[in-house]
């Protein structure tokens, strides 16, 4: 592959990671609604904030109805595997530690996760998504479904077919080289 053809695709695939359309962020001295309502206190990050019924359906989801990216990345894999300690999940991510513990902390504080003893009887306790944390997690999947349908709604279907194809593939070489599979659901080979 030419040189700077790589060039591209590297620059392309650090753009999609940074891409905040469909995980919206807070920023400091971008006050949002929530913020500015004396009657609701500001309740920290995004993660911790409740989100507001049938948002998704008509325009973008707002700031604090979503999840941050860690927070939702986190859920979906504990949706997906289970109950899992804070070192596999920091196996899982390529993360340190402390990274994933902080991560997950946010998690606990706003009772979207729990943590329960090991089911197969080992001393490390092991954390599952709680009903409040997989329905906030459906929540926020419904909202980047709802972005990415209004992102991609001029694209012809074949088109967005190609994408799919394309991304699935990537990511499962990814998952190949790095001996890290992400759990699909049965029928996703």
């Amino acid at each position: 592959m030419p040189d700077r053809r790589l060039e591209r695709l590297e620059r392309e695939l650090m753009l999609v990671a940074r891409c905040s359309v469909l995980t919206p962020r807070e920023r400091k001295g971008q006050a949002t609604e929530a913020q500015d309502s004396p009657a609701q206190p500001n309740t920290g990050p995004a993660v911790l904030k409740e989100p507001a019924p049938d948002r998704c359906t008509d325009e973008p989801c707002a700031v604090p109805t979503r999840l941050d990216r860690s927070g939702y990345l986190l859920l979906s894999r504990l949706d997906a595997e289970g109950a899992m300690s804070i070192g596999q999940l920091a196996d899982a991510f390529q993360l340190d530690v402390s990274t994933v513990n902080r991560q997950t902390g946010a998690l606990l504080r706003a009772g979207l996760v729990e943590r329960i003893p090991d089911p197969a009887g080992g001393l490390a306790r092991k954390l599952r998504i709680t009903p409040q944390g997989a329905d906030r997690m459906a929540a926020e999947r419904t909202c980047r479904q709802a972005d990415l349908s209004r992102l991609l709604e001029s694209w012809p279907s074949d088109e967005v077919a190609r994408l799919e194809d394309v991304l699935t593939r990537f990511n499962r070489e990814v998952e190949r080289q790095e001996g890290r599979a992400w759990p699909r659901e049965s029928g996703e080979a």
